[in-house]
């Protein structure tokens, strides 16, 4: 079981609300009172339309954070929802609470980058427009120069601007922040990002939610097996 550090954490577990209806029904959440957070990062991973963003979206909210992303500041709305959905879970706070923090969704980081250039802030983003960069180079100047440590993070499949390598930075930044005392909770399909070492790890799947070992995630095995025998699993997938 992964260590708990406990000075390191700031939401301690997710109370799942009952409800009706989407996302209530989505089957990962059947059964499920409460999702504890042990680790100073802990990952939810499955497959596409599992339901993990959705429970990253839920927490970022919670937490009080902009459904669209960005730190606290920011509040814009760039898609209008037809109706305000009830609050999926509630947070657990430890006693403490975090001097920053900040919320990346991955499909949505354009949307931030145009409203860090309205509101005129892009010194704390490097000094250059998000827009002027590439998407990875745009998350790494986010993470190396906005994240300041002491803070909740929360990321939603961030490795979708990252090369491997720079995921290997992403893993060694989030580790400086972690000894600075900051909470991670990240939703990814990288087994480069999952592999932090002592990191909770979630599978989110039709047969719910419950804690799972880094090498038997799916993400794991069939990474491993590919590359031990592309040719083969290529000839296979190629009948």
């Amino acid at each position: 079981m992964p260590r708990a550090i406990d000075s390191h954490l700031f939401v301690l577990s997710a109370e799942v609300r009952p409800g009706r209806g989407y996302p209530h029904s989505i089957p990962a959440l059947r059964g499920v009172e409460s999702i504890a957070f042990g680790s100073a990062v802990t990952f939810f991973v499955g497959e596409n339309g599992s339901g993990k963003s959705t429970l990253i979206e839920a927490i970022a909210v919670a937490a009080g954070f902009n459904l669209e992303g960005g730190s606290k500041n920011f509040q814009f709305e760039t898609v209008q929802r037809e109706e305000e959905r009830p609050p999926l879970v509630k947070l657990i706070r430890a006693p403490r609470w975090p001097s920053d923090g900040y919320f990346l969704r991955a499909e949505s980081f354009f949307n931030v980058a145009t409203e860090i250039d309205r509101l005129g802030v892009t010194r704390g983003y490097g000094g250059v427009s998000l827009h002027e960069q590439s998407h990875g180079e745009a998350f790494m100047a986010l993470l190396v120069t906005r994240l300041l440590g002491d803070g909740l993070y929360l990321f939603d499949e961030p490795e979708a601007a990252l090369s491997p390598m720079r995921q290997l930075s992403m893993l060694a930044r989030m580790h400086d922040l972690v000894k600075l005392g900051s909470q991670f909770i990240v939703a990814t399909h990288s087994p480069i990002v999952m592999a932090y070492p002592g990191a909770t790890i979630y599978h989110v799947g039709d047969d719910g939610l419950h804690t799972i070992v880094y090498e038997e995630t799916e993400h794991y095995t069939v990474t491993r097996d590919f590359l031990n025998r592309p040719g083969r699993m290529l000839r296979e997938l190629m009948k």
